[in-house]
């Protein structure tokens, strides 16, 4: 197990390395989030029904923060597809290092651009007008949260990015899935707002179950609860990194086995 996080950690701070490199990267993997966080605040923020007590400013900003996080992770799904494409994935056979390093690696990196993504986007909340109300741990809480987020929807990433036959497929299919998933949650809209058969799946939605974890421990009482949310969220997040991980890993195997 050491022998992969070591091998991972390399393949992590090789990721990182081409980030100065290729500065276009981060500068558009930052620009539609804070897109997001500005247009839902200026141009939707006033046209939504909230509940009672619930301010729309403090309810759309942390829907936004869940949702770029799930997106962001598309780009695992283009970054594996296209080391496949390549060859790299075959190179890398060939060096004395842990096979699923090069899966470990792709994630750790991923977290950490997305994490950096999270804090400018939250500045960016910051600025027009979402607050932490829920206190310091609530936030740090918050962003362990962020942090889950990437890792469960990355391991759907990479079994898409390795399931598929080159970089253009990908970019397609590790994101289309998301929208329906997303607008389908209360990341945006109250689940009263749903007509009853849309709610009953709302209810369920891996995304409600974060974007309520996330509101509680951001925001907090009396309005939003953390708990039981955050449990439910993180189960959702285990669930779907063992079923999507070790999908991924078998996928994984399956190409270099060819």
């Amino acid at each position: 197990m050491s022998y992969v996080l070591s091998d991972g950690w390399e393949m992590t701070k090789r990721h990182l390395r081409q980030v100065p490199r290729i500065p276009e990267l981060l500068f558009f993997s930052l620009i539609q989030p804070v897109m997001f966080v500005l247009l839902f605040r200026y141009v939707f923020g006033g046209a939504l029904r909230m509940p009672p007590g619930v301010d729309a400013v403090q309810y759309l900003m942390v829907g936004i923060f869940a949702q770029s996080m799930t997106f962001a992770t598309a780009g695992i799904s283009t970054g594996l597809a296209d080391d496949m494409q390549k060859g790299l994935i075959d190179r890398f056979r060939s060096l004395p290092m842990a096979r699923s390093a090069v899966l470990v690696g792709r994630m750790g990196s991923d977290l950490v651009r997305n994490m950096f993504v999270a804090v400018v986007m939250v500045l960016v909340g910051l600025l027009v007008g979402f607050r932490f109300t829920g206190g310091f741990w609530g936030a740090l809480g918050g962003f362990g949260m962020f942090a889950a987020t990437v890792l469960a929807f990355g391991s759907i990433g990479a079994w898409i990015g390795l399931s598929v036959r080159n970089a253009e497929a990908a970019n397609i299919a590790g994101i289309i899935w998301l929208f329906p998933l997303t607008f389908t949650s209360n990341a945006f809209v109250p689940l009263e707002t749903m007509p009853d058969w849309l709610r009953a799946w709302a209810q369920v939605n891996p995304i409600t179950k974060i974007v309520n974890a996330t509101r509680g421990l951001f925001i907090g009482p009396p309005v939003f609860h953390p708990f039981p949310a955050v449990w439910q969220a993180l189960a959702w997040c285990g669930g779907l990194m063992v079923v999507f991980g070790f999908l991924a890993v078998r996928q994984y195997q399956r190409a270099n086995s060819r």
